[in-house]
């Protein structure tokens, strides 16, 4: 089990993403993301009964720096044919 610091840590450089497309996939969000900063994670949220993402999701990066770069660099950014919304 990881340690309470780890999983501040980890929150601390947590993206939220709104908007995301229905195709998009947890690699198209890394990939997008990776531009700002090393991608730990990309966990989009799922609607169980339609088996399709619900369209927002979290970006994990290993700095927080990178964090505050993707939230600047891709907030209104389109991926997939929507614009995007992050925040921090």
């Amino acid at each position: 089990m990881p340690s309470l610091h780890a999983i501040s840590v980890a929150w601390m450089n947590n993206s939220f993403a709104a908007g995301l497309s229905f195709s998009s996939t947890e690699k198209k969000i890394v990939e997008a993301f990776s531009e700002f900063g090393k991608v730990i994670e990309a966990k989009l949220v799922m609607d169980k009964a339609r088996n399709r993402p619900k369209g927002y999701g979290f970006v994990t990066f290993a700095e927080k720096e990178a964090a505050e770069k993707a939230c600047e660099g891709m907030n209104g950014k389109l991926l997939d044919g929507r614009a995007v919304y992050v925040r921090f």
